[in-house]
């Protein structure tokens, strides 16, 4: 069953109200106690219908978040780039670095769907850069873009300089995410994409199919339940994780930030507030 939900609690940092889909850190004594062996730098384990929080560490802490910057770079480009919309294959798309979707063929239009799938599975830099120039004209406008909207949405954390969050300048905290992820996840057409395992999409290459497989631990083993979000990693910011994953009715997601097994933790996490929504105490 959902968790109650209770009065916002201010985060750290300057700037807007809290967003409305951040999660509720006001009320102490959380649910669920749980320790790590190597503890995450930062976490929270909350229903995503209420925001509630069931476990939390540092969940105000300012940190590097590699690749879970895309979710933001996710949402503008749903907003501004309409579902048959194409996106062109720039020069500057394929001087990515680390990793990305490949094969991209320079200068043709590929469909944004496709790209956006490159985006939040495989989690490509490449696709990344080419949405970005698609939605906001150049990777520098579309990034103050980014930075506009985590004002307006009230991100106190969080700042980006890049699309793709590799830049050492994109960071955030748990609280910030997990309202991220509440937005991402109301989307119906992100939602169906970061729950997915893998696809095969029509792609203008030589095979005519793209095959993009997620790099989400709780997809790929298959995680009772599991329905994203996104990965991250780079060394400035070690892995991190946004997971979530819905059971008879509740509907719960973690956030992880610089953990040694985000995976292995995820699961231990959610299995712990999945058994707590079932006791009936929430």
């Amino acid at each position: 069953m959902p968790l109650p939900s209770v009065g916002p609690a201010p985060l750290a940092g300057t700037g807007t109200a809290p967003s409305p889909l951040a999660p509720r850190l006001a009320e102490r004594g959380d649910p669920v106690r749980l320790r790590f062996e190597h503890e995450p730098s930062a976490g929270l384990l909350f229903d995503l219908d209420t925001g509630g929080v069931l476990w939390r560490r540092n969940a105000s802490r300012v940190l590097p978040i590699a690749s879970l910057t895309k979710m933001m770079t996710a949402l503008l480009v749903v907003e501004r780039v309409p579902r048959g919309g194409r996106v062109r294959i720039t020069p500057q798309t394929l001087r990515y670095r680390g990793s990305g979707v490949g094969m991209l063929p320079r200068g043709r239009l590929i469909r944004v769907e496709a790209m956006l799938h490159g985006l939040l599975l495989p989690s490509g830099n490449d696709a990344a850069i080419a949405l970005a120039q698609r939605a906001g004209g150049s990777v520098r406008r579309f990034v103050r873009m980014m930075n506009r909207r985590a004002a307006a949405m009230g991100l106190r954390c969080t700042r980006f300089a890049s699309p793709s969050g590799l830049s050492p300048g994109d960071h955030s905290c748990a609280a910030d995410l997990a309202a991220l992820a509440r937005a991402v996840l109301r989307v119906p057409r992100l939602a169906r994409i970061v729950g997915r395992r893998s696809a095969v999409l029509p792609f203008p290459i030589r095979s005519g199919r793209l095959h993009l497989y997620n790099t989400n631990p709780l997809l790929r083993e298959r995680y009772r339940g599991a329905t994203g979000i996104k990965t991250g990693y780079t060394i400035a910011a070690g892995r991190c994780l946004v997971a979530s994953a819905e059971r008879g009715g509740t509907r719960l997601a973690v956030v992880l930030l610089r953990s040694r097994d985000p995976g292995r933790q995820a699961r231990r996490l959610l299995d712990n507030g999945f058994r707590f929504a079932r006791s009936g105490a929430g």
